[in-house]
């Protein structure tokens, strides 16, 4: 084990020691020798059962069979969730066979950023994720299962099912992908027809027609955001079954692992002899490989708020220190769209999950000793791949002992980069995290004036008018958790790309969001303490020269330190975000909302 990754995890075990073991007192006091349903009284799991069949009443009521509860994200607007239409009769079937009980325990909601992106919904995303994680307990509220499967892919979704699996740590949980859609349009394709239409170079029709042979079908989007990082995390945690993740939608392969899925979960409740609840299998260490696994594949930034939220959850406290630390000695290991040309299904095809644990284990770049959802306690058992037999019988099998496509995966001795990637940024303008695994060398560092905005669709009026053609860093404010809600800024990404292109040097600093889905542009994101609490950022003023260095972490403005002292914060020019688009129910969770390191959150569990 490389004695870095062996010291941050030390740490966070240090950190951690009082609120793990608070939480963990709180599961083990949750924890039931029998069913919990047994001690409901008898109108109560009356109510629970009723449209059971007489069957299964008999055996909710008094026989020791498990009852697995399902909690879905399933929708059929988006791609990703569409799938999900048709799990629950094959989970229920599956459960039947293996000898349970399966039941809908409830539906959560599930956005997508990619619909909304530059448009009012967006502001209500950051916040959907602690809403899925209270609609999840509200499910499980029912306190009628012995287990549980969660189905959700994207962005803030997945985070929230398992915020909220967390908060019921007692129940062995199973996450259940329904996997990428196939490859359309290329990403990179994709990208150009945005630029192009940024630059007034193409209209409506054509852009229209890029982006629905790009997004064309059932599945997750196939670029490396944050939905398919979701599906990379969850696997490493081991909350997959080995090889799952990135399995097409509606394939033979696909359903077979759904009702494995269902049937693995019933092996681990407190009614057998192999107890594995959620609590156990998301520890120290398993944050950690959450936090490795990003960084060896480059994804999304948006985990840098999320997985210290859900580590939170589980009685765990990270922090950007400890990504920045394993950035330095994780390597690059994977080139998928930003980072590269390719997609998912190609990471998948070249050897995928299997070959990427296999190549960190090797190499003492991974937990490989944590409790998991397979077969096997450990993580050896990831490193191998779903198949069907010639019965169509599901089994796994060794995967390759290299990359199928060196382009697309590498190895730790020739990796595409020594490092992950992912910095701590630092200075004079507040604390945030940069991503620099898919911005060239030459575009690291860059010294410009500001010019400063309060809304990114100021920038892009800008942009039109062509006062943006000149070195420029855009810093753009109020975009925190408490100023709007976080929205993710899709808008940007095109006009700086374009600028970029024309030769100009260009960055940006927010205390918003990027995501996976930002590319080759230099950025600060995420800092903090945000504008709208008096942040440093909102002592900006057009002109002022900021010297943004991605490689050391380091980013400051240039005006004399007595002088930005003195200088008073600028309010919030930007209106109409707190109204309209249901904007108004979250005015709470904005107030109340804590800072970026600290999970963008004000669920319980945060000090």
């Amino acid at each position: 084990m490389h004695p870095i990754l062996e010291k941050v995890t030390a740490d966070v075990v240090k950190r951690s020691k009082e609120s793990r073991a608070a939480y963990l007192a709180r599961i083990e006091a949750a924890v039931e020798k029998g069913p919990h349903r047994a001690k409901l009284p008898c109108a109560n799991l009356a109510h629970g059962f009723a449209v059971c069949s007489a069957a299964e009443k008999e055996e909710l009521a008094h026989g020791p069979k498990a009852n697995v509860g399902i909690i879905s994200a399933y929708n059929d607007m988006l791609s990703a969730h569409e799938p999900y239409k048709d799990y629950p009769a094959l989970i229920k079937q599956a459960v039947r066979e293996a000898g349970g009980v399966a039941q809908f325990a409830g539906g959560v909601p599930a956005m997508c950023d990619g619909v909304t992106q530059g448009m009012p919904g967006m502001e209500l995303s950051l916040f959907s994720r602690d809403v899925i994680a209270l609609s999840t307990a509200i499910g499980l509220s029912h306190n009628m299962f012995d287990a549980a499967l969660y189905l959700g892919v994207c962005d803030k979704i997945v985070p929230g099912l398992l915020i909220g699996a967390l908060s019921f740590g007692h129940l062995p949980a199973v996450f259940v992908p329904a996997g990428p859609m196939t490859s359309g349009l290329s990403n990179k394709e994709k990208s150009r027809a945005r630029q192009k239409y940024a630059e007034g170079k193409i209209g409506e029709k054509e852009l229209l027609e890029s982006e629905s042979k790009s997004y064309h079908g059932p599945g997750t989007c196939t670029f490396y955001g944050t939905a398919n990082s979701n599906q990379m995390m969850v696997e490493i945690m081991g909350l997959h079954l080995p090889g799952a993740s990135f399995v097409n939608p509606y394939t033979p392969l696909r359903d077979e692992l759904t009702k494995a899925a269902a049937k693995q979960v019933l092996k681990f409740t407190a009614l057998g002899d192999d107890f594995r609840p959620i609590a156990h299998v998301v520890n120290e260490k398993a944050i950690v490989n959450a936090i490795i696994g990003l960084l060896a594949t480059g994804g999304s930034t948006n985990h840098t708020i999320h997985l210290i939220a859900i580590a939170r959850a589980a009685g765990i406290i990270i922090n950007w220190d400890d990504f920045d630390k394993l950035s330095k000695i994780i390597p690059l290991l994977t080139k998928i769209y930003p980072n590269g040309p390719a997609d998912v299904n190609q990471f998948h095809n070249a050897g995928g999950m299997g070959l990427l644990i296999k190549e960190l284990l090797e190499n003492g770049l991974l937990h490989g000793d944590i409790l998991t959802i397979g077969d096997q306690r450990g993580m050896a058992q990831y490193s191998q791949v779903p198949v069907l037999d010639g019965a169509g019988q599901l089994h796994w099998q060794e995967g390759p002992a290299q990359s199928l496509d060196p382009e697309v995966i590498s190895s730790v001795a020739q990796p595409f980069a020594a490092g992950g990637g992912l910095h701590v940024m630092h200075g004079n303008l507040g604390r945030g995290v940069s991503k620099i695994s898919a911005v060239a060398e030459k575009h690291q560092v860059v010294t410009a004036p500001a010019m400063v905005f309060d809304d990114q669709l100021d920038v892009v009026a800008a942009f039109k008018r062509g006062e943006l053609e000149k070195d420029v860093i855009v810093v753009l404010r109020f975009q925190g958790p408490k100023a709007n809600g976080m929205p993710e800024l899709h808008k940007l990404t095109p006009v700086l790309g374009v600028l970029q292109d024309r030769g100009f040097h260009v960055g940006l600093v927010t205390d918003g969001r990027m995501s996976g889905a930002s590319g080759k542009v230099p950025s600060a994101i995420h800092m903090w303490p945000e504008c709208i609490d008096g942040g440093p950022l909102a002592k900006v003023r057009d002109g002022d020269i900021i010297v943004l260095n991605t490689q050391t972490g380091e980013v400051n403005v240039q005006v004399d330190p007595a002088e930005f002292e003195a200088r008073e914060a600028e309010p919030n020019h930007a209106t109409g975000h707190h109204y309209g688009m249901g904007r108004e129910l979250f005015g709470a969770m904005r107030a109340q909302a804590s800072s970026a390191e600290t999970g963008a959150t004000n669920l319980f569990f945060v000090d």
